[in-house]
């Protein structure tokens, strides 16, 4: 009796996280169904950024062209970010919004791009071209960066694992936007996000791009919970009457 109970206990368990790696992947499905539809809005200017986070979440993924000055001594380098499998920084920096663009003097953080880390010394700042004066840029606009597990007190200095818009903002006195931008181009006409002069590599991945692991792990899930099933047919049930009938017989 305690092994048909275990059995279905653990079986149910299977199936019940199978179900919901099902359930994950649909969910998926749909962001990344929405993410296209809104990358085909038409694009955005810093007059229809958003100023509170709830405008913000309905622009998420939506394109973006943008004009204004870099504000260069707030540049961060998010620790710990892969990008075709390496590891690196994301290097963020505020872009004051003006020229016209409807801005009001905001700003709006960019994620520029991505560089690789020393491995020798991982505290050394890979050098990155940053343009003084008037820049105009394209992008996607994004959630402020995704937040890694990190150790108290490490919110400072321009090597950060994590970046919380709100803080940052009253730290560095800028009224920032509550949202990131994705920058896909290098600002030069001509350039691509792959060839960008300033160096960094923006090859942004879409954060529903890995809705295949999901139906995986479902596989390997409901795959367990046939197993388990069968063994307790093969050993509670099958092998004990093969035997019964072999003494029979002997």
């Amino acid at each position: 009796m305690l092994v048909l109970l275990a059995t279905v206990l653990s079986v149910g368990l299977a199936v019940r996280l199978g179900l919901w790696q099902l359930d994950r992947a649909a969910q998926k499905e749909a962001l990344q169904s929405a993410q296209q539809s809104r990358s085909m809005l038409p694009r955005l200017d810093a007059s229809s950024l958003a100023r509170s986070a709830q405008e913000a979440v309905p622009q998420h993924h939506r394109t973006v062209r943008l004009q204004g000055e870099w504000i260069a001594e707030h540049t961060v380098y998010l620790d710990n970010r892969q990008m075709k499998g390496r590891p690196g920084f994301f290097v963020v920096t505020p872009l004051r919004l003006g020229g016209g663009g409807g801005g009001g003097g905001d700003a709006v953080l960019v994620q520029r791009g991505w560089v690789p880390r020393d491995m020798q010394d991982r505290t050394r700042l890979p050098p990155v071209t940053t343009p003084a004066g008037t820049v105009e840029l394209s992008g996607r606009i994004a959630p402020p960066p995704s937040r890694l597990y990190e150790f108290a007190g490490q919110e400072a200095g321009p090597i950060r694992q994590n970046l919380d818009i709100a803080e940052f903002g009253r730290a560095a006195a800028l009224n920032l936007r509550p949202l990131s931008v994705l920058q896909t181009d290098s600002g030069d006409s001509g350039d691509s996000a792959n060839t960008a002069s300033d160096g960094l590599l923006r090859d942004w991945p879409l954060p529903a791009a890995d809705v295949h692991k999901h139906y995986g792990y479902a596989f390997q899930w409901f795959a367990l919970g046939a197993l388990m099933t069968g063994l307790y047919v093969w050993f509670q049930l099958v092998r004990p009457r093969l035997r019964a009938r072999s003494a029979t017989v002997a």
